[in-house]
């Protein structure tokens, strides 16, 4: 029997310490690109490709992220009263239902493999999906709903990826290529963030997984990887060497690092220009600083 992906974790927990001061208030995950945080598009995503079952892996600090699903009935009366419906549904959009989503805390930074852990109880033995809201996907059909007809097609692991410059590989977890289909591509293993040089392709992991009960199992040996910590893709090696495939997905769409300042902005104008109400206005703003500037050369 084909099993079929309804949960997905989203690990939250870290402290955005790259966009200080901003984070010493306002959690990461709920800074805005245009007008929706990066976690709502990590939802909206998981809400494309079925998911059902939401768990969120925060820390201490993150109570505004909890927030910002919860009913707001003030503000949804104040529309209402003012008849600004389009603007109401919008609000509605971000609502949880009770029992959708769940909150669980990883109380030491012990890496991504532990976050994922940390969801085992509310997983049991069923496959999932990891979304990793700092990689924002922009696709006519969002990444994870591609990747789950992938799963359902080889009913093993998969992971989003990518091709990425040599020099840069070293940032990531690496494909170990066995045969190369196309779209899809078998693994021999995975490495995290291999030493420059020593990178056995170029094909990248990002933020969205789909994966075995079997990885669980290997998290539960708690065994620490690169940077001392418990490292996803060491566990989901693992499982393929105890038979679980690992396949690698090149996902159709564009991936913007928002976990960096420069991906965040890149993002964000990427966003405005494909709506309609700001396009015109950026574009000409964005052609004037560039006319300036090479006049001013």
């Amino acid at each position: 029997m084909r099993k079929r992906v309804t949960k997905a974790i989203f690990p939250v927990a870290g402290l955005g310490t790259r966009f200080l001061p901003a984070t010493k208030s306002v959690p990461k995950e709920i800074m805005t690109l245009v007008d929706r945080p990066l976690v709502q598009y990590a939802i909206d995503e998981a809400r494309a490709a079925g998911i059902k079952e939401f768990i969120f892996v925060t820390s201490r600090g993150k109570g505004a992220l909890e927030d910002y699903f919860d009913l707001a009935p003030q503000l949804e009366q104040e529309l209402r009263k003012k008849g600004k419906d389009e603007l109401l549904q919008i609000l509605k959009s971000t609502n949880m239902d009770s029992g959708e989503i769940a909150y669980l805390r990883q109380h030491k930074p012990l890496g991504l493999g532990h976050a994922v852990w940390c969801a085992r109880h509310l997983i049991a033995n069923e496959p999932f999906a990891v979304l990793l809201p700092d990689d924002v996907i922009a696709a006519d059909k969002p990444c994870l709903a591609q990747m789950v007809e992938a799963f359902e097609e080889t009913q093993g692991n998969v992971v989003a990826a990518m091709e990425v410059p040599e020099d840069k590989a070293s940032a990531y977890g690496v494909l170990d290529i066995k045969e190369d289909m196309g779209r899809v591509v078998s693994t021999k293993g995975m490495v995290e963030k291999p030493a420059l040089g020593d990178a056995p392709s170029n094909l990248a992991v990002i933020g969205r997984y789909i994966l075995t009960p079997k990885v669980l199992q290997k998290l539960n040996k708690k065994k620490t990887g690169a940077g001392g910590e418990i490292q996803l893709t060491d566990a989901i090696a693992a499982a393929r060497e105890d038979g679980d495939e690992v396949y690698g997905y090149r996902f159709e769409g564009e991936r913007f690092d928002c976990g960096s300042k420069a991906g965040f902005l890149q993002a964000t104008v990427s966003f405005a220009l494909a709506r309609d109400e700001l396009r015109d206005d950026l574009y000409r703003y964005i052609s004037d600083i560039v006319h300036a500037r090479k006049a001013a050369q």
